[in-house]
């Protein structure tokens, strides 16, 4: 079935049916601010700096983007090891890395699904500073929204818990301009950069799919950082990456 037509069944289904009862459990805040410039201030490569092309409404990032490493993630809100990456070695990343300086992150949108898309759209709904806050939030609760019986309504409850209102959460879901976004940033990782599971990374241009422990991605890290060797083979992947469903 077509994507927009799934999707404008599900907003349809959404608006039908009572939210979902179940209380809020942390805030949506984030005290990152998501920054939408490009990549600069380094050497690159042309695949490189093919990868630094934003989608149509910017990219969102954490870090500077000046750092010696720049990690670009696509994942599917709706992946399990998507989900385990972002609980187990995201916030090691984070901390050692992209708050020192070292990491510039970037997110890309690469949904399998129309929950996964809707939940993409509701993130960049709430705004860069807090669509971070939206996907960690998403990402820790996923269980409780992606392998339900009525998805959409508990995602639109899980908004509510976040401070959106039912016309918002409505508005977001039928915004072209944001849903055509997510799209296009998916379909590009598939065409241009092979992409064809979640979670792949790309740390400055070298591909490492699957959600691999922290230690790990620390060794691919060091390898990226000056002085560092970079003809260093590959740390051994031992995580697990979910194939994704073909782009429709």
């Amino acid at each position: 079935m077509n994507q927009n037509r799934v999707i404008a069944i599900a907003v349809v289904a959404v608006l039908a049916v009572a939210a979902l009862g179940y209380g809020a459990w942390r805030t949506f805040g984030h005290k990152e601010v998501a920054d939408t410039g490009s990549l600069s201030g380094k050497d690159t490569t042309a695949f490189e700096k093919e990868l630094a092309v934003p989608g149509p409404m910017g990219d969102m990032t954490l870090g500077d983007k000046n750092a010696p490493i720049t990690v670009y993630e696509y994942a599917s809100l709706t992946c399990s090891h998507c989900a385990e990456f972002s609980k187990d070695t995201f916030p090691l990343i984070k901390k050692n890395y992209i708050d020192t300086g070292k990491v510039y992150y970037v997110l890309r949108d690469f949904p399998f699904d129309p929950i996964a898309t809707a939940a993409f759209m509701l993130s960049h709904c709430a705004g860069p500073e807090r669509y971070f806050g939206f996907i960690e939030v998403l990402f820790a609760s996923q269980a409780q929204w992606a392998f339900v019986d009525t998805p959409m309504e508990a995602l639109k409850n899980l908004a509510k818990q976040g401070g959106f209102s039912d016309e918002k959460f409505d508005a977001c879901m039928k915004n072209q301009e944001v849903f055509n976004h997510v799209k296009s940033v998916a379909e590009r990782g598939g065409q241009k950069f092979g992409v064809n599971s979640t979670p792949t990374f790309f740390i400055n241009g070298e591909k490492v799919d699957g959600a691999i422990p922290y230690a790990d991605f620390d060794a691919l890290l060091k390898k990226h950082l000056p002085g560092g060797d970079k003809t260093a083979p590959a740390a051994p992947v031992s995580g697990a990456a979910t194939p994704a469903a073909p782009q429709q």
